[in-house]
């Protein structure tokens, strides 16, 4: 096939780009947060461009879906090249407490700075960057404690900017997903699709599922596909496999085959598995064990109340 696997449109990413920008200039610290599965191609490429002189916490989230080995992996090579990581799982609130910990930390280092220009303390303003489906909302209903913004594992729930209330010392933007204008890495853009780190509409199901297979394959997983769906994938691509396992569930449908491979990884039924290891690693210590399948349940917080800020109630810089 000639067009790409995975392709978006620039107007509306153009839109909400905008909008990002404009309320970057009443923002203190950036959350940068990225999918510990594929940290590389959940890096926003004008990151560093927002950022400027703001503060800024590296977030790793969804350490829940990748080994143990992989997470210290990264741990030290983000920490020497990008900053101390802060690893989280908003579903379950592993490494909240410490992501608290860290924007509390930034927050001193702003106020310090506003002290020596002869400037009084106030709350600081933070904005959680990233991504579609990267689990930004989560994350802000597990620093406040209870369900306040909309979340679920797909690209596009939050769709408008606003501003809530952490605590009294944090005032946090909420912002949806941004993707790139363009993403010429089409390896990157694959791993997003596989990941839901992008609209559904954007790629196709099926190519997408069979890079995924492939590139279990890449990383000597292999054993995990054979395992979960009785079919030898040792020596065969993608593609074939799709076939095999569509003849074998579906009368030959592919594409349900290749719905059931996407969401199985998707919802951590073939175990927590890394797609991305720190450039330049040997290869052996790129090829880790996938962990047993992991509980990727969603607990559902009852209260729903909500303190939003309006323009008028924030601060003047």
């Amino acid at each position: 096939m000639s067009t790409p696997p995975v392709q978006w449109y620039p107007g509306h990413i153009a839109k909400a780009e905008r909008l990002l920008t404009n309320q970057l200039k009443k923002v203190d610290v950036i959350l940068e947060v990225r999918d510990a599965r594929i940290p590389l191609a959940t890096h926003h490429p004008n990151v560093d461009k927002w950022i400027g002189a703001k503060g800024r916490v590296l977030v790793m989230n969804r350490m829940d879906m990748i080994p143990d080995g992989a997470r210290s992996l990264w741990f030290d090579w983000l920490k020497e090249h990008d900053g101390i990581p802060q690893f989280t799982d908003g579903h379950s609130g592993r490494g909240i407490k410490e992501l608290a910990g860290a924007i509390k930390q930034a927050g001193i280092a702003v106020n310090r700075r506003r002290r020596d220009r002869g400037m009084l303390p106030r709350p600081i303003r933070c904005v959680m960057i990233g991504f579609p489906n990267v689990g930004k909302s989560a994350l802000i209903n597990r620093l406040i404690g209870k369900r306040v913004v909309e979340s679920a594992r797909k690209a596009g729930v939050t769709r408008s900017l606003r501003w809530v209330r952490i605590s009294d010392e944090v005032e946090l933007l909420d912002a949806p997903g941004v993707l790139p204008n363009k993403l010429e890495d089409q390896a990157s853009a694959v791993k997003l699709a596989i990941c839901d780190d992008i609209g559904q509409a954007a790629y196709d199901h099926q190519r997408v599922g069979s890079a995924l297979i492939d590139l279990l394959k890449k990383l000597s997983q292999e054993r995990i596909l054979t395992n979960q769906y009785k079919i030898n994938a040792t020596e065969i691509t993608g593609e074939s496999f799709l076939e095999a396992l569509g003849a074998l569930k579906y009368q030959g449908d592919k594409e349900r085959a290749a719905n059931l491979i996407l969401n199985d990884f998707r919802i951590g039924k073939l175990g927590a598995i890394a797609l991305e290891f720190p450039p330049e690693m040997p290869p052996e210590l790129a090829v880790l064990p996938a962990e047993e399948s992991i509980d990727s349940s969603i607990e559902e917080e009852s209260d729903s109340s909500i303190e939003e800020l309006s323009e008028s109630e924030l601060l003047e810089i």
